[in-house]
């Protein structure tokens, strides 16, 4: 019994370092079955230190400050600043450029205030973001396929990623659901952090697009580091000294 409690200390004292664990890893570590950590990791979810995830757990005190919100709640909050970011956004869009649009509220913004320009080419895989466009007759659209995610609406899966990269765009504009200094942007669903990084991978240019409540969250799936963003658009109310490490990275920060 003895070890058992030091093992679930030590566990314990890992997710609060780390903020998260994996069950082969601590198999191994302390040389127990997957069965006992799985009952390790179930007994530290029952007290509100972790949460439970695919091959481990993450630690409660980050998931809790990421929980995934509904697209359609997601539109009533924080509106004035996602405007304010859409529209500077929008602006940064050149005649002959193509872009991604990223699935979000924030980037059917930035769809809803281009130019409808015939010289314009948006690709995306958010049902919100084609909502916007489809009433511009000039501006050429290239939805991305899959399976729909009713969750956010939008589209993901191993064909949305096998269309993303065979396209090469001018800029990518990133949604974010986490902003980290150390773990970088993040999502909570690994379908989306597998489709923006190929889409970052095929775009020369990578801005993110965010209201500054999702500073300092973490969710638990990576997409790139900060200093793998060429631009971030943000309000504000954002705080200064994550503003100013980002810009320590090289990251040129537009403050909307």
């Amino acid at each position: 019994m003895r070890d058992t409690s030091n093992r679930r200390q030590r566990i314990s004292a890992m997710l609060q370092e780390n903020g998260s664990v994996q069950v082969l890893p601590l198999s191994d570590m302390f040389g127990v079955s997957t069965q006992t950590i799985r009952k390790d990791l179930f007994y530290l979810e029952g007290r509100g230190i972790a949460t439970r995830s695919y091959g481990g757990a993450i630690s409660s005190s980050v998931v809790g400050l990421a929980t995934e919100t509904a697209v359609e709640a997601k539109r009533t909050i924080h509106t004035i600043e996602k405007e304010r970011i859409g529209k500077h956004a929008a602006g940064l869009v050149m005649p002959g450029e193509s872009i991604v649009l990223d699935s979000g509220t924030t980037t059917a913004l930035i769809a809803r205030y281009l130019p409808d320009s015939e010289d314009i080419t948006v690709v995306t895989n958010d049902f919100g973001v084609l909502s916007e466009l489809v009433n511009k007759a000039h501006i050429k659209i290239v939805m991305l396929g899959g399976g729909l995610r009713r969750k956010n609406m939008a589209f993901y899966g191993a064909q949305t990623e096998a269309a993303m990269s065979g396209l090469f765009v001018d800029k990518l504009f990133l949604g974010v659901d986490g902003f980290d200094m150390e773990k970088g942007i993040t999502t909570h669903h690994e379908s989306e952090a597998l489709l923006n990084r190929t889409m970052a991978n095929m775009a020369r240019q990578i801005i993110a697009v965010t209201d500054s409540s999702k500073f300092g969250r973490m969710c638990l799936h990576k997409i790139v580091g900060i200093d793998e963003l060429d631009m971030l658009i943000t309000d504000k109310a954002a705080d200064a000294s994550l503003v100013d490490g980002t810009r320590a990275l090289g990251v040129d920060v537009v403050i909307t």
